[in-house]
């Protein structure tokens, strides 16, 4: 596979808010949701998307707890996220790397 094939970046990660939540999550390990949807600054409804699609790729565990009548959830970032994560940024950075610098000519 060409390595500028749009579909060689994985598409669960590459969606903006989905490639902030991993960053952010790759940093701390887990995070509730209300400091995720303060550091990614997405309404609760997309947050809520964003997490079952990474939880469905198995990217993150979400822990759903009550904590003084309320509801908590906390994303954990797994080792196959954190994998999957890191083999995105490898791939990001090869086609990166592939580019010639600004004002080279072609």
């Amino acid at each position: 596979m060409s390595l500028f094939a749009h579909a060689s970046l994985e598409e669960v990660i590459h969606g903006r808010a989905r490639l902030a939540i991993l960053a952010f999550l790759s940093t701390v390990g887990k995070a509730d949701f209300v400091t995720l949807r303060g550091e990614v600054r997405i309404s609760d409804g997309n947050l809520s998307q964003h997490l079952k699609k990474l939880e469905d790729a198995g990217y993150i565990r979400l822990d759903k707890t009550m904590a003084s009548g309320k509801p908590r959830t906390i994303a954990n970032l797994t080792v196959e996220g954190r994998d999957a994560f890191y083999a995105y940024l490898d791939h990001l950075q090869s086609l990166l790397n592939a580019i010639p610098e600004r004002g080279a000519e072609v």
